[in-house]
Parts: C-alpha cells; sequence; structure tokens
C-alpha cells in the first residue's frame, strides 16, 4: 500500500501520446452518421420530407402513412451504411440511458423467406417493460406498461451497427418516465411565451429557440492517479486532503499547453 502512489505516478508519467489516424477530412465525415437535413432530402419522398420539417419547426403530427415512408427511408439509409439493428433511445431516471433492440429481419410465416423490415409502428411506438425503471413515485409498481414515443425533433444516428432512434419515456397514462419529456415540455412553454414577448418588437417572429451555451473547459486526473483515491473512484469527486484552490493559487495551466496524452 505504501508503493501504490509511487506506482500511479510512474504509470501516469509513462504515458505515450495515441496517434489517431482520420480516414477522411472533418468537413467529410462530419454527421455521416446522422440522419440529417441532407440524408432526409436524399432518402425520403418530399411530402414525408416536407412533415418530418413541419414536426421539427411547428410540432405538428405525422400521419401512419408518412411514418411508413419515413421509416422506409431511414431503414435503406441504415442498411447502406451496413446498420443490421434498430432501437428506441431513451433517457429514463436512472442517470444513464437505456435503448430497446430490434433487428431489421423478420421471416416468413412458413419459415421460408426473409425480409428487412422497419414500418412506421416500429418506428414511431415501442413498448419496453417500465416496471424495472425509477419513477418518482407517480404510479404503482404493478403499472408495468410503459411506451417509447419518436421524437422527431432529435435526428436519428448511428452507433456501430445500431440505428438510435431518440424517444421519449411515458407511462400508460401520460406521466413522463424519463429526462426528455420535461424538457421538451419547458422548450415549448419558453416557445410560446418568448414569441409573445418578442412579437412587441417583431411582428415577424414566429418561432424561439433556446440554445445551449457549452463552457469549454475541463479538469482531468490520470486514471491510475484516480485509481489511487477510493473517494474520487466511489463517488467521482475529492473528499479528502486540501481545499482547492478558490482564487488564483494555480492559474499555470490556464492557456498553457496541452499534454499529448489529453491532447490524443
Amino acid at each position: 500500500m505504501s508503493t501504490f502512489r509511487f506506482q500511479s505516478l510512474k504509470e501516469s508519467s509513462s504515458r505515450q501520446a495515441v496517434e489517431v489516424k482520420e480516414l477522411d477530412r472533418k468537413s467529410v465525415i462530419f454527421g455521416s452518421n446522422v440522419f440529417n437535413d441532407k440524408a432526409m432530402r436524399q432518402y425520403l419522398t418530399p411530402e414525408a420530407y416536407k412533415a418530418v420539417i413541419s414536426a421539427v419547426q411547428h410540432g405538428t403530427k405525422i400521419d401512419r402513412r408518412l411514418a411508413d415512408y419515413i421509416a422506409m427511408g431511414m431503414k435503406e439509409w441504415s442498411l447502406s451504411k451496413g446498420v443490421t439493428h434498430y432501437t428506441h433511445w431513451f433517457q429514463p431516471l436512472t442517470g444513464a440511458t437505456a435503448e430497446k433492440h430490434d433487428a431489421f429481419f423478420e421471416t416468413s410465416f412458413d419459415g421460408s423467406d426473409a425480409v428487412e423490415k422497419f414500418g412506421g409502428s416500429q418506428l414511431v411506438q415501442q413498448e419496453p417493460d417500465a416496471s424495472s425503471f425509477p419513477n418518482g413515485g407517480i404510479r404503482n409498481t404493478f403499472e408495468a406498461r410503459g411506451y417509447t414515443a419518436w421524437d422527431p425533433t432529435s435526428p436519428a444516428f448511428i452507433f456501430g451497427t445500431t440505428l438510435c432512434i431518440p424517444t421519449v419515456f411515458v407511462s400508460y397514462t401520460g406521466e413522463a418516465l424519463d429526462n426528455k419529456a420535461p424538457l421538451l415540455r419547458a422548450l415549448n412553454a419558453i416557445d410560446e411565451a418568448a414569441t409573445d414577448v418578442a412579437k412587441y418588437f417583431d411582428k415577424n417572429v414566429k418561432k424561439v429557440t433556446p440554445t445551449l451555451g457549452w463552457e469549454q473547459e475541463y479538469f482531468l486526473i490520470d486514471s491510475a492517479l484516480a485509481a489511487s483515491r477510493p473517494d474520487i473512484t466511489l463517488t467521482g469527486r475529492t473528499l479528502l486532503g486540501h481545499a482547492s484552490a478558490k482564487g488564483q493559487q494555480l492559474e499555470d495551466h490556464y492557456f498553457g499547453s496541452i499534454l499529448c496524452p489529453v491532447a490524443a
């Protein structure tokens, strides 16, 4: 135990930069695995494309017929990139993400044939078991039914060989069982209130979209050093030792050079 700290320091100081070879320019690969506007224009019919854009911008509903067209285009785009499965991707009240995976594969009734199938009903809604997820005490534990519903405001994306479809997670009676449904409701409320205020200054304002400003600042701890601290390992924060610097005692790392292991 007395040498564990020295071993951690030795391992941390011996890190080598990892060389990452990019296959193409960043401008070319950016968004290549996202079902974005470019992909939708290529794989959707004009009517289906307009339905998605209207749902994103105005919150209009997409009927079943157009949902089938959208699912067909999304499936063809996914298969062209080597995707084998799709999942409804949601954020339950566990602090993590959850996924319900299904394959783009369906056999005939007699088992003599198979096709890649993905329709509007699979795109719009799924029914995962909700009994094991936290619900904030808003319902009885025996009410296991929960629904994931497609959120067209967030584009679908590919992770590995899986098409991830962003969804919200709600109970049978409509209560939110995730972190995204309350967020979407809050964004809609802000949009309505802010649009009314903005119209006092500009009558042409039709929509207000809240944005999130990211703070470009990070603090990194080497994994070997973090493993030597039980407080960091168990809680993700420092509980022992000296208090952190609150002033400008340790300002030398601001605008400093980025170390090679960090840059990789």
